[in-house]
């Protein structure tokens, strides 16, 4: 993705310093800032303190934080540490777990002194893995907004919440994936972006991503949606996932279960973008995937760029209001209308999941 004249990935590692670097998305969209991850503590921060988010990034930087540790030790004892504390930074996106599993099953397989090279080449497979899924997730995806376009014959009115987009994986996304793919292919459309309260990705991060490619789109408070919708001024909603069920049920940012009522009930195409690692293929249904409980201070304050152009924080709570802030919701199977992975869109059942499920476990055995 292009930033200015620049082209970045929101994770990399430079070749010719060995450093691994991120954009610290907390500081989006008024400071752009590159962290250089130097220590395992490093990469737990930042997927802890959110400097990155979004389920395939999570997972990527996870990998890149057991590279980093390699280095200092490649022992049974450290690599055992390490899986230990970045498993611990955030409980809900699976694909944190799956990095973690695919790191150490291939690490623990080789002689210690030869794991710091190893794990930076995996960390680096991974997320060039990403990008060409997140790539084929967009060129799946846009056929259905195509076909869309063709049925209306209009430029489209898109809904998302929260930030599927580059910065949430590798590079290119999954919601917004077949968006810029779309939009690059001459698809006329405009973009309704959720504020995603409280840490507004969609206001700070989806609104910056699609400014910087040239998408006309607008901000609408969270609870916009729906009547929107009643309007007839959404054509469709596309959004991410941080886990998906073997049913179809998807969890995903906070709000996501009230657009997806509501897309329901106006009859607007509600699909969801996610690579298959993001399907955890153990839980048989939404209730029980694990809701991370967020800080408070998240909800009771708000930060931003004042008229100076200072950053600053503010308290919009009376003194010791009480809060509530679960990160996540699950949106039910029978509310999407589509699942759009690297592999092609599929049914949210748990019949068109079994397919997609048998489809990997052949090509992880190298049948066609």
């Amino acid at each position: 993705m292009r930033v200015g004249n620049k082209t970045y990935q929101s994770i990399w590692h430079d070749k010719h310093s060995d450093a691994i670097f991120i954009i610290d998305q907390t500081q989006l969209p008024h400071r752009f800032e590159v962290i250089e991850l130097k220590t395992l503590d490093d990469a737990e921060d930042a997927i802890k303190d959110m400097w990155v988010r979004g389920a395939p990034l999570i997972g990527v930087t996870a990998a890149f934080g057991i590279a980093i540790a390699m280095r200092e030790s490649g022992n049974d004892s450290s690599l055992g540490h390490a899986i230990k504390c970045l498993a611990q930074t955030r409980p809900t996106a699976v694909n944190l777990q799956w990095a973690l599993q695919q790191m150490e099953a291939r690490l623990r397989q080789i002689p210690s002194q030869q794991r710091a090279q190893e794990a930076l080449a995996i960390a680096n497979e991974l997320a060039q893995q990403d990008i060409e899924t997140n790539q084929s997730i967009g060129r799946f995806g846009s056929e259905l907004i195509e076909n869309r376009y063709q049925q209306l014959q209009r430029p489209l009115n898109i809904l998302t919440h929260c930030n599927a987009g580059w910065l949430a994986t590798v590079d290119y996304g999954t919601a917004l994936a077949p968006i810029y793919t779309a939009y690059d292919k001459g698809i006329p459309l405009h973009v309704w972006v959720d504020e995603t309260r409280p840490r507004n990705q969609g206001a700070s991060l989806t609104a910056w991503e699609l400014q910087q490619h040239g998408i006309p789109h607008t901000l609408i408070v969270d609870n916009a949606g729906g009547h929107l919708m009643q309007q007839g001024s959404v054509d469709m909603a596309i959004v991410g996932s941080d886990r998906t069920c073997a049913n179809g049920d998807v969890c995903n940012k906070i709000g996501t279960y009230l657009k997806a009522l509501a897309a329901y009930d106006n009859h607007c195409p509600f699909y969801v973008a996610l690579p298959s690692s993001t399907i955890d293929w153990s839980l048989k249904h939404g209730s029980e995937i694990p809701i991370e409980e967020r800080c408070s201070d998240e909800v009771t304050h708000i930060s931003g760029k004042d008229s100076q152009g200072r950053i600053q924080q503010v308290q919009i709570t009376p003194d010791n209001t009480p809060a509530c802030n679960p990160g996540f919701d699950v949106t039910p199977a029978r509310l999407v209308n589509g699942l759009i992975t690297e592999h092609g869109v599929y049914s949210a059942t748990k019949e068109a999941l079994s397919a997609l499920e048998t489809k990997l476990m052949g090509a992880a055995h190298g049948e066609e």
